[in-house]
């Protein structure tokens, strides 16, 4: 029973456990040879999505005023 034991289940959690760790040392060195923006890179870059986002955050509220004044010219004049 105990052959049972390490030829099935615990092998195979032995080998999933070899595959996670596999997993994780794989993705520390690809973190590694990753190229990393300063500090300045981080600061223009997220002033850039913060400049975009408050763009198109304008531009949704002026489409969606537009339509909502030509729904209601629409429904208080077809009416």
């Amino acid at each position: 029973m105990e052959k049972e034991k390490k030829g099935g289940l615990i092998a195979g959690f032995d080998a999933g456990m070899g595959k996670v760790r596999r997993f994780i040392a794989d993705t520390i060195a690809e973190l590694k040879r990753c190229s990393w923006p300063n500090r300045r890179e981080l600061l223009e870059s997220t002033v850039l999505v913060v400049v975009a986002m408050v763009v198109l955050a304008l531009f949704v509220a002026g489409v969606d005023e537009l339509a909502m004044r030509l729904i209601r010219l629409v429904t208080v004049h077809g009416a």
